[in-house]
């Protein structure tokens, strides 16, 4: 199987964008840009997010509580910051910590978890949060990512073929 294809195909499907954030062990705020991210289960209420194996980010997260950032339309920049094509001329903007972790300015919304579980899933390692918090901006439009682009989602917008 041509893994460049089958990523590809799964190109097709488009998602959300998220950065992972949380605090190592010398208490620098870290994160890490994920699209695979999503709801497990309300009760308890848990998620996932999917990290490759060999990066120091999943190493990194290990038994850690993490904060999910949500993007928002604006903020493109922070994606590529934190998936590893740095702007040094950005300026991260972190809102207060929780106790789950850092969280960042003006995003669609957060989630806070605590860590739950890990699983192997292959080349990556799949993060099992419970939810402890959450809060959310139901006015903003949301940063997505489809066929290896940001696409930024217009509110009220149609698209039509």
């Amino acid at each position: 199987m041509d893994s460049k294809e089958l990523r590809n195909c799964f190109g097709q499907f488009a998602t959300g964008v998220t950065v992972v954030t949380w605090k190592d062990d010398e208490g620098k705020n870290c994160g890490v840009t994920v699209n695979s991210f999503t709801s497990v289960s309300l009760e308890p209420a848990l998620v996932l997010v999917s990290i490759i194996k060999n990066t120091n980010s999943c190493k990194a997260l290990q038994n850690r509580s993490f904060v999910i950032n949500i993007l928002s339309s604006a903020q493109e920049a922070v994606a590529w910051q934190f998936a590893g094509r740095p702007n040094p001329d950005l300026v991260i903007e972190w809102d207060q910590d929780s106790p789950s972790g850092p969280r960042l300015k003006n995003v669609l919304a957060t989630i806070e978890c605590a860590p739950w579980a890990e699983y192997d899933g292959g080349d990556h390692l799949l993060f099992v949060g419970e939810v402890k918090d959450f809060a959310y901006d139901s006015e903003a439009d949301s940063l997505m990512f489809f066929r290896g682009k940001f696409l930024k989602n217009e509110k009220n917008s149609v698209v039509a073929n």
